[in-house]
């Protein structure tokens, strides 16, 4: 057994705030590396990067954590124009993971407003050939990717032969997204920028549209390894149960990936780093867990979930960072009503940070997801929105955008919520197959836990 070292939340929150070292670290992650998308040299490098200044820092358990990435895809050049009734060039991207086109393809536009696979059942006839125009909003309780990804798998049985989907980002802004149903789309898709979009709609009502259309990208089916970066700081008095704190290492590729999730790497890596200089230790073991594939449908969580199944009693709990560096308001709870008197009592020391907070909003787009899913209490920073969603997967996601003096406030949050956690009475059980799958089906994330687990 370990001596116990206590140590008050606050004393690690001061360290954060005034000490910097979240900002140090994410300008060293994105100037020395910079985009690390799943499957390239830049994750590769991010990972080593991770271990070194883990294992510098005096974590313990530290080392990588191999899974199978299914395929790996590399960004070509993506070209578009509208050749009639008259002559424009089009600002378009490829979405992740999409394939290329044969060529240049020259075909007829259709505009289908706002899609869900229902109206696709008789659609043959009206999108074969065709190159679609069409949004996804959430429906039925579903959110709006996966009613993409079904919609874009009935749009290629049926013939057409790209779907452009405009971007929800001003200014120009793309969306690079990724389809949701790996390892490839159905056809080649690509984000439109918002005022391209607006543009064919103001034409297409009135006369037949022809766009020409060229994507070239390469999508490799051979399967490869890539890895999730654990470290361990050992609890005091009960090293055997386990708080996992998180972040992920992966990143788009045409960008930083400074707040997406760079931000959450850099506060999480100075939570480890804070707790072995000031030698302080909770009563459980904290894992740090930098997972990659994230952005690829969230695969290494999963793949760390499942690895560990065994030993998932063990896990009393998990904080995942991945909203960005905003003004924290406290955590997400993901419909664990349950938990929410035992995070607030986590939180009360928050309060002057204002993030005391609790929400039960629900979603299944971070790595907490399967821990979710597992049953296991989950908290997700929560933060005020800011501009997050504008940045967030654009061209724009770079270290000018993040304000220092925000990321070192919510690196205190984290630090202090996660040692509070690690440290006190447990939050909340874990829950039983049954409950979970009642859990999902109360806040609606079955579609996407269909959709994210199918791809295994």
């Amino acid at each position: 057994m370990l001596p116990t070292r206590s140590v008050p939340p606050a004393r690690l929150g001061g360290a954060a705030l005034t000490g910097g070292g979240a900002y140090r670290f994410l300008q060293l992650l994105t100037s020395t590396i910079g985009a690390r998308l799943t499957g390239t040299e830049g994750s590769r490098r991010a990972a080593e990067l991770l271990l070194t200044t883990l294992e510098d820092a005096g974590l313990e358990n530290v080392h990588a954590e191999d899974y199978t990435l299914p395929s790996s895809w590399r960004r070509g050049h993506a070209r578009a124009r509208v050749i009639s009734p008259l002559e424009r060039a089009l600002t378009i991207q490829s979405y992740g993971w999409a394939p290329s086109t044969s060529g240049e393809i020259v075909a007829p536009a259709i505009d289908m407003g706002t899609l869900e696979p229902a109206d696709l059942d008789h659609a043959g006839p009206r999108v074969r050939d065709r190159i679609v125009l069409a949004d996804f909003a959430g429906a039925g309780g579903e959110p709006g990717y996966v009613n993409r990804a079904r919609s874009a798998a009935l749009l290629g049985q049926a013939g057409a032969l790209a779907l452009i989907i405009p971007s929800g980002k001003p200014q120009g802004l793309l969306d690079i997204n990724c389809f949701g149903n790996l390892p490839r789309a159905a056809l080649p898709m690509l984000s439109i920028a918002q005022e391209d979009a607006l543009f064919l709609r103001g034409l297409l009502p009135a006369q037949p549209v022809r766009l020409a259309l060229d994507a070239a990208n390469t999508l490799d089916m051979t399967p490869s390894i890539e890895r999730n970066v654990i470290a361990d700081w050992r609890g005091s008095t009960q090293p055997d149960e386990i708080v996992i704190v998180g972040a992920h290492l992966d990143s788009w590729d045409t960008a930083t990936g400074a707040d997406d999730d760079g931000s959450g790497v850099a506060a999480v890596f100075e939570f480890a780093r804070l707790l072995a200089l000031l030698a302080v230790r909770p009563r459980r073991t904290i894992r740090f867990a930098f997972f990659s594939g994230e952005e690829q449908g969230i695969l290494g969580s999963h793949a760390y979930v499942t690895a560990h199944e065994a030993e998932l009693d063990q896990v009393k709990a998990v904080l995942i960072m991945d909203q960005g560096a905003g003004t924290p308001r406290g955590f997400r709870l993901h419909g664990r009503a349950d938990v929410a008197e035992g995070a607030a009592r986590v939180l009360a020391p928050l309060q002057t940070l204002g993030a005391a907070g609790v929400s039960q909003e629900a979603s299944f787009d971070q790595d907490h997801a399967f821990f979710l899913a597992a049953g296991i209490p989950v908290m997700t920073l929560w933060v005020q929105p800011g501009d997050y969603e504008t940045r967030h997967h654009t061209t724009s996601d770079t270290l000018d955008r993040i304000d220092p003096r925000l990321l070192a406030i919510d690196t205190a949050v984290m630090a202090m919520a996660a040692y509070g956690v690690a440290d006190g009475a447990p939050i909340g059980p874990r829950l039983s197959p049954t409950e979970s799958r009642a859990l999902l089906r109360r806040t609606g994330l079955q579609s996407s836990y269909r959709l994210l687990g199918g791809m295994r």
